[in-house]
């Protein structure tokens, strides 16, 4: 079996992570583990090294697993007297692996959703990369003139727009960018996911008002997916379509779910909540990171360290925290794992471990935060003794 990148995290999260590695990895699997302590304390101690060494880790072996971790603010700053105000560890390494994010529902049966007809998981591919999150923006508060212009480096004519005169009492000015490069990258990842999950692509534009930007989206999208994927797609029996987003957004509330949904940043940030409460829970909700070929992946939980029960956790205090993520976590690393070398064994054991804990809770066994939003009735465990009964069911099934 091939290394699996480790990348251990912060806070509750940590000491379920723990748990999780102890009772359903280490005794099942001969694995190679390539350990990287991401904690906030090690982070500040390797002035941030730990998390670039651990990303070019996934770069070499193809496959990482992330547990939670914390990205600082002031309070976090001074709560751990760390050196600096450190970066999301999650921006680094997706900075260095480039690809796109992907968020999956775990859809389970008992668990009510805000919208009862989503049976299937709707998966939101947001291309992270320029729009609004790298744009130029200012305000003025005088009349003048907007020009755009662009300034070829070979010394040829520049092109340049006059976009809009500004009138007496001001207003705000935006200019933002994307790279054909980089689209391309995020349409491979998105086909690339489908065919591995074995689902329909829908890209949404608004391109019929962003002629020229929303429209290299679609026909970067549609040109790699004749070129390149068409056959595999059709040999699978699955689609590729491109929508209006105003379209795909009333379409997906009437569909059951079961597709890759790639948008845009700012589209994806948005849905990517969206769907997240339309499922019910955070804690049910796993992240991947895949590059464009398809090679690389990173998987983790989409939620954070929760920090409250880690507070009781300290305190000696039992916690009834839902690592189902975290669980996926693994599962979907160990999956692409199994992929990468060709072993169905361990792509059945990671696909046995999930089908298991979704039957658990399904069987009415659960943390207190999935038992909330079942009913005032239901019935839940702490921490351990949910694990233990994960446990104890993938036992029973591998035997």
């Amino acid at each position: 079996m091939g290394p699996v990148v480790e990348l251990d995290g912060d806070e509750m999260t940590r000491v379920i992570w723990k748990l999780i590695k102890d009772m359903f990895i280490l005794p099942y699997l001969d694995i190679n583990l390539e350990y990287y302590d991401l904690g906030i304390e090690n982070r500040d101690r390797t002035d941030d090294q730990v998390t670039i060494d651990a990303a070019y880790a996934i770069k070499r072996h193809g496959v990482g697993v992330k547990c939670a971790t914390i990205t600082p603010d002031e309070a976090r700053v001074q709560e751990f007297n760390l050196k600096r105000m450190w970066l999301s560890p999650n921006g680094t390494i997706r900075n260095i692996l480039g690809g796109t994010i992907f968020r999956e529902p775990i859809v389970i049966s008992n668990v009510p959703r805000l919208v009862p007809g989503w049976t299937k998981p709707i998966v939101i591919g947001r291309h992270a990369f320029g729009d609004q999150y790298r744009a130029t923006n200012f305000k003025v508060d005088q009349p003048g003139t907007v020009t755009l212009t662009f300034t070829p480096s070979d010394g040829s004519e520049p092109i340049v727009h006059e976009m809009v005169s500004i009138p007496e009492d001001g207003g705000v000015v935006m200019g933002m960018y994307n790279f054909k490069e980089s689209i391309q990258d995020f349409a491979r990842a998105s086909f690339s996911y489908g065919l591995n999950a074995k689902w329909p692509v829908y890209l949404s534009t608004k391109n019929t008002i962003l002629k020229a930007y929303d429209g290299m989206f679609k026909d970067e999208f549609q040109r790699i997916y004749e070129e390149e994927f068409k056959d595999e797609f059709e040999a699978a029996g699955l689609t590729y379509e491109h929508r209006l987003i105003d379209d795909m957004v009333a379409a997906c509330l009437k569909w059951e779910g079961g597709y890759v949904w790639a948008c845009k940043n700012y589209d994806g940030d948005v849905q990517s909540d969206t769907v997240a409460q339309g499922y019910g829970s955070l804690g049910l909700m796993t992240s991947v990171l895949m590059t464009a070929d398809g090679r690389t992946v990173e998987a983790e939980a989409a939620h954070g360290t929760v920090t409250r029960h880690f507070r009781q956790y300290q305190a000696g205090k039992p916690t009834s925290t839902n690592p189902i993520a975290s669980i996926f976590a693994w599962t979907r690393g160990l999956a692409h794992r199994g992929k990468l070398d060709n072993t169905p064994e361990v792509i059945d054991f990671a696909h046995t471990l999930e089908s298991v804990v979704i039957a658990t809770v399904e069987s009415g066994k659960m943390t207190k935060d999935l038992a909330i939003l079942i009913g005032p009735e239901q019935e839940w465990q702490n921490s351990e003794e949910f694990l233990e009964s994960i446990a104890e069911n993938l036992e029973r099934e591998l035997t």
